[in-house]
C-alpha cells in the first residue's frame, strides 16, 4: 500500500432503497415480491425491487414485462421522488454525525472517510455499526456497509454481507481478499470486458496480478491498467468531497437492454435526473449550467451523444434531448443511458452569482 497512512473508509449501501421505504410506509407490501417503476402497459422499467422479487430474477432496470414473466406475482408501484429525496437527505445527516468528508454516489450509498474521525474511539468498524443502527432507529431502514483501506475494496465489502450487513477488510487481509476476488467484483467490469478477461485467461485479480503490466495494459488499455493497479491494492482515489469540474454526469448500463422512448424516460426521472440534479448540488452552489446533454449505448454498441446550450437544469428539457436522439436509434436496442450537464469556468460561475 502506497499510503503512509492507512485510511479508515465506509462505503454505505442502502438495502433496495425505493422498494425499501415502500414496505416500510405500506405494511401491506412487506414478505410479497415488490418492485418500483413503470407499468407493463407503458413499457416501463424496474428502478429497484425488494429481496423476494430478486428470488425470481428480476432486477432493477429489467422491462416490467420481463419481471411478471419471471415473477406473476410481482407488485409494482409507481415510484415517489420526493419521498426518496426527503429520506436521503435524512441518512446523509445521519452520515455528518459522524464525519464531513462524504461522497454520496446516488441518493442511496456513499463513501465515507473516518480515518481522522473521534467518534466510537476512532474504530470504522464501530461507527459502520452506529451509522447502520441509527439508520434502521430513526428512519425504519436497513443498510449495508464495506469497511476497508482502499476505496474501491470498501464498495466491494458492502455487497458481502447483504442485506443489512457489514464486511470489513483489515489492512493486513487486503492482498489476501483481493487475490480471491472474482474481476466482476471490480466496479468498471461489465459483461462484455468479463468475457474478454475470461478468454484471455483472467478470472480472479491474483490472475492479473501475476502477469506482466505491459501485456495487461496492451490488451486491455486503461481498464487493464486499473485492474493491474486493483490487484496490487492500489487505490489512491480520495473521497471526493468538493471540486471544480468542467461537467457533471450520471449514466446507467441495464442487465436487459430497453428499446422504447417510454422505459428510457422512466429511467430518466425516477433514476438518472435525480442523481444528476443532487451531483450538480455538490459541484455548485448556485447550480448554473451552460449545456444539457444526453447519451446513448446502443446494442451493437455505436454510441451517440446530443448536446444542447441551456442555462439551466431542467427535466422537460431532457424530454426533447432524448426525443431527438431516438430519431438515431433504427431499430435498435439501448444497452446504456447517461445525462450530462456542462458547468461554466469558475470565473463565470461567480460572475453570475453576482448578478443572480
Amino acid at each position: 500500500m502506497c499510503d503512509a497512512v492507512v485510511r479508515k473508509i465506509i462505503h454505505v449501501d442502502m438495502d433496495c432503497f425505493y422498494a425499501a421505504v415502500e414496505m416500510r410506509d405500506n405494511p401491506a407490501y412487506r414478505g410479497i415480491p415488490l418492485a418500483v417503476g413503470g407499468s407493463e402497459k407503458q413499457r416501463g422499467v424496474i428502478s429497484t425491487c425488494n429481496y423476494e422479487a430478486r428470488k425470481f430474477g428480476v432486477r432493477s432496470a429489467m422491462p416490467t414485462g420481463r419481471a411478471r414473466q419471471l415473477c406473476p406475482n410481482l407488485t409494482v408501484v409507481p415510484g415517489r421522488m420526493s419521498v426518496y429525496k426527503s429520506v436521503s437527505q435524512q441518512i446523509r445527516a445521519i452520515f455528518r454525525r459522524y464525519t464531513e468528508i462524504i461522497e454520496p454516489l446516488s441518493l442511496d450509498e456513499a463513501y465515507l472517510d473516518v480515518t481522522n474521525a473521534t467518534a466510537c474511539h476512532g474504530s470504522a468498524t464501530l461507527i459502520a455499526e452506529a451509522i447502520r443502527r441509527d439508520i434502521w432507529n430513526e428512519l425504519q431502514l436497513t443498510a449495508s456497509a464495506g469497511v476497508a483501506p482502499l476505496k474501491f475494496l470498501a464498495k466491494v465489502a458492502s455487497d458481502m454481507n447483504k442485506p443489512n450487513g457489514q464486511f470489513v477488510i483489515p489492512p493486513d487481509k487486503v492482498q489476501q481478499v483481493i487475490d480471491t476476488l472474482p474481476l466482476e467484483k471490480i466496479p468498471g467490469v461489465g459483461k462484455v470486458s468479463l468475457e474478454k478477461l475470461h478468454q484471455a485467461g483472467f478470472f480472479v485479480c491474483q490472475d492479473i496480478r501475476h502477469s506482466d503490466y505491459r501485456t495487461v495494459l496492451a490488451q486491455f488499455g486503461r481498464l487493464g491498467a486499473s485492474l493491474w493497479k486493483r490487484s496490487q491494492g492500489i487505490d489512491e482515489r480520495e473521497i471526493v468531497v468538493e471540486r471544480e469540474r468542467k461537467s457533471v454526469g450520471v449514466e446507467r448500463t441495464f442487465s436487459e437492454n430497453i428499446h422504447s422512448f417510454e422505459q428510457c424516460w422512466q429511467v430518466i426521472e425516477q433514476r438518472l435526473f435525480p442523481e444528476l440534479e443532487m451531483r450538480l448540488e455538490r459541484a455548485t452552489a448556485n447550480k448554473k449550467i451552460i449545456k444539457q446533454g444526453i447519451k446513448v449505448k446502443f446494442a451493437d454498441f455505436q454510441q451517440t451523444t446530443i448536446e444542447h446550450v441551456h442555462g439551466e437544469l431542467e427535466l422537460d428539457y431532457f424530454r426533447e434531448l432524448l426525443r431527438e436522439v431516438l430519431t438515431r436509434q433504427k431499430g435498435r436496442e439501448i444497452r446504456l443511458l447517461g445525462l450530462s450537464v456542462a458547468l461554466p469556468p469558475a470565473w463565470q460561475s461567480q460572475q453570475l452569482s453576482m448578478f443572480d
